[in-house]
């Protein structure tokens, strides 16, 4: 999943909602110095992506995609279903989408130090593109892809991803809507581990 998903994932508590957001951004065994709810973040945005990969919807939804996209099929599906959480946000989020958003990139601001210095420049396109809001509009997540493509070190056909979504775009969104209540679900027991909510 992507950063939207994991914000909303992570529950309410901050710490938890941080460490989720940086999840990308941290690397091997989690920091033991990190607050535990820092990370206890980073262990459920790590155990979202596993759950998420393996999750027969998803695993189906990577299949429909032909070379060159089948290769990246999950950065692909990560954008995308964030797109739909976006689009239908009073549907799995709670409030406006625009103030969830907000208090994202609210919270990294807040705690700048501690963000990962590989993930700066990504907080930076967060709040110059107000995103993760605009996840909702399609020529936003047409410059996603576009940005995702530059940044790989191989050449990619991400740039190229919209309308190959696009064309699937029916199938999908069955594939997010029956994957995401389990995603959801999974997401509240492993908080429910770590003792937050």
């Amino acid at each position: 999943m992507n950063l939207l998903a994991h914000a909303l994932l992570a529950g309410a508590d901050d710490d938890v909602r941080f460490g989720s957001l940086v999840g990308d951004f941290v690397r091997g065994a989690i920091d033991p110095t990190l607050r535990a709810g820092v990370r206890a973040g980073v262990a459920l945005h790590r155990g979202v992506d596993a759950y998420t990969d393996a999750h027969p919807r998803v695993v189906a939804a990577r299949a429909r995609f032909e070379p060159p996209f089948r290769r990246y099929a999950g950065i692909v599906l990560d954008v995308w279903f964030d797109h739909l959480l976006a689009r239908d946000w009073s549907r799995w989020g709670a409030g406006p989408l625009t103030t969830f958003s907000d208090d994202v990139r609210a919270l990294l601001d807040r705690r700048a130090d501690e963000v990962p210095p590989r993930m700066r420049r990504f907080v930076e396109y967060l709040r110059r593109n107000d995103l993760p809001a605009r996840y909702r509009e399609r020529p936003m997540i047409a410059d996603v892809f576009g940005g995702l493509s530059q940044r790989l070190s191989r050449e990619n056909p991400l740039a190229r991803a919209l309308p190959v979504v696009e064309a699937q775009a029916d199938a999908l969104e069955a594939d997010f809507a029956a994957f995401f209540p389990d995603l959801l679900a999974y997401a509240e027991h492993q908080r429910a581990r770590f003792g937050v909510a």
